[in-house]
């Protein structure tokens, strides 16, 4: 008589594959945490060794990495290790530019040009709306890299009138976090525009050391706490070869 369960793959390696499958057809993007144990558990109705051996076998595989007290998180294994951001994502700016590399399996780098306090206030032009910071403001420029390649020419200024003494802080931490962690500060909205330029190797400007014209995105955002406090104004040049953007969308039903 056949032994029915001869051919029959292992509960752990079904479960595995289906996340596989969701990270290959890009529904689980590199950064995205993979579903829990406990979600695992409850999902397909499995013991918690399953979930924990199916965690293990993505990870073995190399889809992902688990990170001590934070989760399992998909690894990026495009050929040109291209980067996916999400524009009006609270999750992915809370989590900041380090963190984010990290899960994905790479080794973040921050060189600091600049750090100094303004005493004079700063505006910008963000979706069509001027946004003011009143002085004294925290100016940090900064290069941004993954595995000793510059991906990000960041420019920050912060206001010290909502944030006292956050120009004491090391800039590589995740600044929305120290909002809302030290400052206690609810974040009520993000508003970005994304534009694109080509950056000629002679320009003054360009940090990137590269003898070729490049194409780079160019992200304005301002981060707004209550009806109306300017938190937070940043410009930074992302390098166009390495990285993409998503949007979310949240349209309203109304049936």
């Amino acid at each position: 008589m056949k032994n029915p369960n001869k051919n029959k793959t292992p509960k752990f390696i079904a479960i595995s594959e289906q996340v596989i499958d969701k990270i290959i057809s890009g529904e689980l993007l590199p950064g995205d945490k993979v579903p829990s144990e406990n979600e695992l558990i409850h999902t397909f109705g499995v013991s918690n060794t399953t979930a924990r051996k199916s965690l293990q076998e993505i990870e073995s595989r190399g889809y992902a990495q688990r990170i001590k007290g934070k989760g399992t998180f998909v690894l990026n294994k495009t050929g040109d290790y291209h980067l996916v951001r999400t524009l009006g994502s609270i999750d992915a700016t809370r989590r900041g530019f380090d963190e984010s590399l990290k899960v994905e399996g790479f080794e973040p780098k921050t060189i600091v040009l600049e750090k100094t306090v303004l005493d004079h206030g700063v505006s910008a032009e963000i979706s069509g709306k001027n946004y003011i910071i009143e002085g004294p403001v925290l100016k940090v420029h900064q290069l941004r890299y993954a595995d000793d390649m510059l991906l990000k020419d960041e420019t920050k200024y912060i206001s010290l009138k909502f944030c006292p003494k956050i120009n004491r802080l090391s800039t590589e931490l995740s600044y929305f976090k120290v909002y809302e962690d030290k400052y206690k500060l609810k974040i009520s909205d993000i508003k970005q525009t994304l534009s694109a330029i080509i950056l000629p190797p002679e320009d003054v400007e360009n940090n990137f050391d590269l003898d070729y014209p490049l194409p780079v995105f160019v992200l304005d955002s301002v981060v707004i706490s209550g009806k109306a406090n300017v938190l937070e104004l940043e410009k930074s040049l992302y390098r166009g070869d390495k990285y993409k953007f998503a949007i979310i969308a949240h349209p309203e039903y109304k049936g």
